[in-house]
């Protein structure tokens, strides 16, 4: 017998290890451990824990309706697989999905070597990415990874025409799963157990957010994509991120409609595959805050930032709509993050750790990803005296103050030709701080003990 553990694949449908199990032809125990620690800290009262929990809970409820067996434990991973291997020594397979973060690697591992000590084979099968990572890095025939992103997108691009697969056949309800039996203390918690119960009444079926995204928006997303106030992106990247639908399943669908459009939104997915690439092929990626001296910067006006205190308008307008709803538009993500980590001169990991705990769509390689972006650290990062005025972009991508209206009532009072401006309280001059960031970064670059990255990478 097999054992499936689900991780970040909450779906009953179009993954590998469906199909794999399939081929056996055997009962298997499917499960999904909910682990203390990546909902420590009450983590699930917030965005982006909450979020997962409601997935969670939809994969159950697809599960009963398939006529199908989810077994849900909550508690430690290795401690819990050992646990049911002995209560169930009929496995003698361990299948999973890949993942790439420092604490998946390691649990991972303790999970093979639960495995190996039962006498179960342990078996890692690739779903994350569009294009497998190690079997496009072996395609390229490259000796070191991609540090830049266009020449990664065009070697992607040619990857996936010769090598694409498709979307997986097996459904759950082709499988036979059967039921692991109770373990003692491993049972959810009641605040758990009401958390994925939740219903989300603004979340809809992927597949059916998918279907109205390729019939609406789609048609003008090159062009809406940045205009926030408009909300003309597919926001399904929470979906995406938790794996209630898969990337394999976006490519299709922008597959079958060649066009400008469908070509910037697939450029999205290829930013996606960068981040994971570089996630599991650099070495340093859950570390540059290491390699920079950082100690010219300070969190004093982080507060500020996390309560939408700074008195630049898009940034609390944009803050505000983080904080209530686990929601920030991609190109306010940047704007906030460089406004932080630039005119604030705040260590940028301060506000990724924020973003982990508010956005909904949370995922560790993609919000550290475009943290190192923005603050001008890693690779193919903005260069460090490239900074974006909050007032300039707000401008130019609500030019009518539509989304500070929504999001800032007070700023409705405003006359449009000022509703941009920084208060006159404004907790810093945006061209002093941006001289003074220019100045500070470049010493921050220059502290990097190892060759920079260049350009012909």
């Amino acid at each position: 017998m097999k054992l499936f553990i689900h991780r970040k694949d909450l779906r009953t449908s179009d993954l590998p290890a469906l199909d794999y199990l399939a081929a056996g032809g055997e009962p298997g125990i499917h499960t999904l451990f909910l682990d203390p620690f990546l909902l420590r800290g009450e983590r699930y009262l917030e965005h982006s824990g909450a979020g997962f929990l409601r997935s969670a809970g939809r994969l159950e409820r697809a599960y009963k309706e398939a006529g199908r067996k989810l077994n849900v434990f909550y508690g430690e991973p290795a401690s819990m697989l050992d646990r049911l291997l002995d209560a169930q020594p009929v496995i003698r397979e361990v299948v999973v999905h890949e993942d790439y973060t420092p604490y998946a690697i390691k649990r991972d591992r303790e999970l093979r070597e639960a495995a190996h000590a039962r006498g179960a084979i342990f078996t890692v099968l690739p779903d994350l990415s569009l294009a497998p990572m190690r079997d496009f890095h072996d395609w390229t025939g490259r000796q070191s990874p991609y540090k830049v992103f266009t020449p990664f997108y065009r070697q992607w691009r040619a990857f996936l025409a010769q090598r694409y697969t498709s979307v997986y056949a097996s459904d759950v309800s082709d499988l036979d799963t059967v039921a692991a039996g109770e373990l003692p203390g491993c049972e959810l918690p009641p605040s758990l157990r009401d958390a994925m119960e939740a219903r989300d009444g603004q979340a809809s079926e992927p597949e059916r957010r998918l279907r109205g995204f390729l019939r609406g928006a789609l048609s003008s997303y090159a062009e809406a994509r940045d205009a926030y106030a408009q909300d003309g992106t597919s926001r399904l990247s929470a979906s995406l991120n938790r794996g209630e639908i898969s990337a394999r399943r976006l490519h299709a669908a922008a597959g079958e409609l060649a066009s400008i459009q469908s070509e910037s939104w697939l450029r999205q997915l290829a930013w996606r595959d960068f981040y994971l690439y570089q996630s599991r092929m650099d070495p340093d990626y859950y570390h540059y805050e290491k390699k920079f001296d950082l100690s010219g910067l300070d969190d004093r006006h982080f507060a500020a930032w996390r309560d939408a205190r700074t008195g630049i308008p898009v940034i609390d307008a944009a803050m505000t709509q983080l904080n209530e709803t686990g929601w920030m538009p991609n190109r306010l993500r940047m704007i906030t993050a460089m406004f932080l980590t630039k005119n604030l001169r705040c260590p940028f990991i301060y506000g990724e750790r924020y973003f982990r705990l508010k956005l909904s769509d949370y995922d560790n390689a993609l919000n550290r990803g475009g943290w190192l972006w923005a603050s001008s650290l890693g690779f193919d990062a903005a260069p460090y005296f490239r900074i974006m005025n909050p007032v300039t972009q707000s401008k130019k991508f609500d030019p009518a103050g539509d989304y500070l209206r929504t999001w800032l009532p007070r700023a409705s009072l405003s006359a449009a030709v000022s509703i941009h401006e920084p208060a006159p309280d404004a907790i810093v001059d945006l061209r002093q701080s941006r001289l003074e960031a220019i100045a500070a970064y470049k010493t921050i670059i220059h502290s990097n003990a190892h060759e920079p990255i260049t350009k012909d990478d």
